[in-house]
Protein backbone atom coordinates (compact mmCIF):
# COMPACT_ATOMS: atom_id res chain seq x y z
CA UNK A 1 0.00 0.00 0.00
CA UNK A 2 0.90 3.66 -0.26
CA UNK A 3 3.43 5.34 2.01
CA UNK A 4 3.23 9.13 2.39
CA UNK A 5 5.71 11.65 3.82
CA UNK A 6 4.75 15.29 4.33
CA UNK A 7 7.20 18.19 4.36
CA UNK A 8 7.22 21.97 4.18
CA UNK A 9 5.50 22.91 7.41
CA UNK A 10 6.81 25.55 9.76
CA UNK A 11 6.20 28.90 11.39
CA UNK A 12 4.88 31.74 9.26
CA UNK A 13 3.42 35.19 9.95
CA UNK A 14 -0.21 36.01 9.17
CA UNK A 15 -0.53 36.86 5.49
CA UNK A 16 2.44 34.71 4.59
CA UNK A 17 2.72 31.60 2.44
CA UNK A 18 3.86 28.01 2.73
CA UNK A 19 4.01 25.14 0.27
CA UNK A 20 3.47 21.65 1.63
CA UNK A 21 4.66 18.57 -0.22
CA UNK A 22 3.61 14.95 0.13
CA UNK A 23 5.93 12.39 -1.42
CA UNK A 24 4.46 8.94 -1.96
CA UNK A 25 5.76 5.48 -2.74
CA UNK A 26 4.66 1.88 -2.87
CA UNK A 27 1.51 2.26 -5.00
CA UNK A 28 0.21 3.34 -8.38
CA UNK A 29 -0.04 7.02 -7.53
CA UNK A 30 -2.00 8.08 -10.60
CA UNK A 31 -5.16 6.14 -9.63
CA UNK A 32 -5.44 7.65 -6.13
CA UNK A 33 -7.57 10.50 -4.98
CA UNK A 34 -5.20 12.62 -2.89
CA UNK A 35 -6.08 15.04 -0.16
CA UNK A 36 -4.90 17.32 2.58
CA UNK A 37 -6.56 17.32 5.99
CA UNK A 38 -5.76 19.24 9.14
CA UNK A 39 -6.32 18.93 12.86
CA UNK A 40 -5.97 21.71 15.41
CA UNK A 41 -5.65 21.07 19.16
CA UNK A 42 -9.01 20.14 20.66
CA UNK A 43 -10.70 19.92 17.26
CA UNK A 44 -11.59 17.09 14.91
CA UNK A 45 -9.71 16.43 11.72
CA UNK A 46 -11.18 18.35 8.80
CA UNK A 47 -10.89 18.27 5.05
CA UNK A 48 -8.77 21.00 3.49
CA UNK A 49 -8.60 20.00 -0.17
CA UNK A 50 -8.77 16.97 -2.46
CA UNK A 51 -7.67 16.22 -6.00
CA UNK A 52 -8.84 13.20 -7.98
CA UNK A 53 -6.99 11.06 -10.49
CA UNK A 54 -8.68 13.20 -13.14
CA UNK A 55 -7.33 16.38 -11.50
CA UNK A 56 -10.71 17.59 -10.24
CA UNK A 57 -10.32 19.61 -7.03
CA UNK A 58 -12.43 20.35 -4.00
CA UNK A 59 -11.75 22.82 -1.18
CA UNK A 60 -13.12 23.59 2.24
CA UNK A 61 -14.95 26.91 2.26
CA UNK A 62 -12.46 28.26 4.80
CA UNK A 63 -9.54 27.96 2.37
CA UNK A 64 -11.14 28.70 -1.00
CA UNK A 65 -9.24 31.35 -2.89
CA UNK A 66 -6.20 31.01 -0.63
CA UNK A 67 -5.05 27.38 -0.98
CA UNK A 68 -4.30 25.38 -4.13
CA UNK A 69 -3.87 21.61 -4.30
CA UNK A 70 -1.96 20.07 -7.20
CA UNK A 71 -0.32 16.79 -8.14
CA UNK A 72 2.62 15.66 -10.21
CA UNK A 73 2.06 12.08 -11.27
CA UNK A 74 5.59 11.72 -12.64
CA UNK A 75 7.01 12.64 -9.22
CA UNK A 76 4.24 10.82 -7.32
CA UNK A 77 3.84 13.95 -5.21
CA UNK A 78 0.93 16.12 -4.14
CA UNK A 79 1.30 19.76 -3.09
CA UNK A 80 -0.65 22.31 -1.10
CA UNK A 81 0.18 25.94 -1.81
CA UNK A 82 -1.09 28.04 1.09
CA UNK A 83 -1.31 31.82 0.68
CA UNK A 84 -2.74 34.59 2.85
CA UNK A 85 -2.36 32.40 5.91
CA UNK A 86 -4.39 33.14 9.01
CA UNK A 87 -3.84 32.13 12.66
CA UNK A 88 -6.86 29.82 12.38
CA UNK A 89 -4.95 27.81 9.76
CA UNK A 90 -2.63 26.61 12.53
CA UNK A 91 -2.85 22.81 12.67
CA UNK A 92 -1.10 19.58 11.88
CA UNK A 93 -1.60 18.95 8.18
CA UNK A 94 -1.96 15.36 7.00
CA UNK A 95 -1.64 13.93 3.51
CA UNK A 96 -4.11 11.26 2.42
CA UNK A 97 -4.28 8.85 -0.49
CA UNK A 98 -7.44 6.86 -1.17
CA UNK A 99 -8.90 4.33 -3.56
CA UNK A 100 -12.04 2.21 -3.30
CA UNK A 101 -9.94 -0.38 -1.48
CA UNK A 102 -7.38 1.43 0.68
CA UNK A 103 -7.04 4.62 2.70
CA UNK A 104 -3.50 5.73 3.62
CA UNK A 105 -2.21 8.57 5.78
CA UNK A 106 1.05 10.37 6.42
CA UNK A 107 2.29 11.30 9.86
CA UNK A 108 1.62 15.01 9.44
CA UNK A 109 3.52 18.28 9.39
CA UNK A 110 2.96 21.21 11.75
CA UNK A 111 1.88 24.58 10.36
CA UNK A 112 1.87 27.49 12.80
CA UNK A 113 0.63 30.94 11.76
CA UNK A 114 1.58 33.52 14.36
CA UNK A 115 3.25 36.88 14.86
Amino acid sequence: QMQLVESGGGLVQPGGSLRLSCATSGSIFSIYTMGWYRQAPGKQRELVATITSGHSTNYADSVKGRFTISRDNAKKTVYLQMNSLKPEDTAVYYCNGRTRVVDSWGRGTQVTVSS
